[in-house]
């Protein structure tokens, strides 16, 4: 098989030929895996890991920085800060934080897809040909309660939802026009299409089920009618102990479920892949808390094992970090993560 055959073979529930593989890490661990690794680009790391899958991405309007700020295109903010890593950047109130009425939400010069280049999208299909594409990062929640602030978002949703479901619906909208202008532009070349927005903590949900019925359910629900008509998978990406509504994310139309956390709550390989390995696939679910930045790379090869074969059985996996893996990785304990699955590790 070549890389995308494996990819679609295991996320369409087949035994592929090996478990396929992807590679999610923060900026300063690229750039370090490119030196220790001997290699000049990201991609180039990818091939020597053999990772499966490539993301493409248009040119969105580039961030705008003011008095130590930095603003993306939505609104969202980040200043920098000190961490034991060197200086980071950190989400501050976002620019729709003291909004007062749904006059303000209005007033924002809310992004455009005319905004966007997408003209070297055919290119970077074809110059990926043989590798599974995938296309996304549409945050419907999350980044918009970045704008506002989650505090404000999480009141807001109780007591302001016309306002709420103002800014939603801007999010929402872009990115479906993105979407069909992506494969418009790839000739239709996208394999998946991904989603996010993080609904637990460590430990549960972090909002009622009746609340997420209006802002999460149903939005997916709109995702997975629009990229199923063009025979496209629909990943959606939230963080912590959601396993309390995975039966709604498979009722919303979800395909594959990203990332699998596997140090919250209920999140464990064995009961993901009983109680829900034949209606969904997986994605991730190799361990960036505890496991790859603190144990050796003995454990991390035997646990990477572990997790392959589990959820791997039958196909329904891609093996992955359980989010960006961090500074406090060390290369040897990713490359032990993959030493289980492909050959160069």
């Amino acid at each position: 098989m070549d890389c995308r055959e494996r990819v679609l073979a295991s996320i369409n529930h087949q035994q592929p030929d090996r478990v396929p593989v992807d590679l999610w890490a923060e900026p300063g661990v690229w750039d370090r895996l490119k030196k220790d690794l001997g290699k000049g680009t990201e991609d180039e790391v990818r091939e020597a890991l053999e990772v499966d899958i490539r993301y493409v991405s248009p040119v969105f309007p580039a961030d705008t920085y003011s008095n130590g700020i930095r603003q993306n295109m939505w609104g969202g903010r980040w200043t920098k800060t000190s961490t034991v890593f060197g200086m980071e950047w950190q989400h501050t109130k976002g620019a729709l934080y003291d909004a007062q009425d749904l006059s303000d939400f209005e007033a924002f010069p809310w992004p455009t897809c005319d905004q966007v280049d997408y003209s070297h999208l055919a290119e970077d299909v074809r110059r990926n040909e043989g590798y599974a594409i995938f296309y996304g990062n549409a945050d419907f929640f999350e980044r918009p309660a970045l704008v506002r602030g989650l505090e404000n978002t999480l009141v807001d949703v109780m007591i302001n939802r016309e306002w709420i479901d103002y800014l939603q619906d801007k999010f929402i909208t872009f990115f479906i026009e993105d979407f069909h202008r992506t494969m418009e532009a790839t000739g239709g070349k996208i394999d998946v299409f991904w989603a996010l927005t993080d609904l637990g903590t460590q430990h549960g949900l972090f909002m009622s089920k009746d609340v997420m019925e209006r802002y999460i359910f149903k939005p997916l629900k709109k995702f997975a009618e629009v990229v199923h008509r063009e025979g496209v998978k629909l990943m959606f990406h939230s963080c912590g102990a959601v396993r309390e509504v995975i039966p709604e994310l498979i009722a919303s139309g979800v395909d594959i479920l990203n990332p699998l956390q596997p140090a919250a709550k209920g999140m464990a390989p064995e009961g993901l892949k009983k109680d829900f390995g034949t209606a969904l696939a997986f994605h991730g679910g190799i361990d960036v808390q505890y496991l790859l930045p603190l144990k050796s790379a003995d454990v991390v090869q035997k646990e990477t094992g572990r997790v392959a074969s589990i959820l791997g059985a039958n196909g329904g996996y891609v093996l992955c970090s359980s989010h960006n893996i961090q500074l406090d990785t060390p290369t040897e304990n990713i490359r032990a993560m993959y030493a289980p699955v492909v050959r160069k590790a």
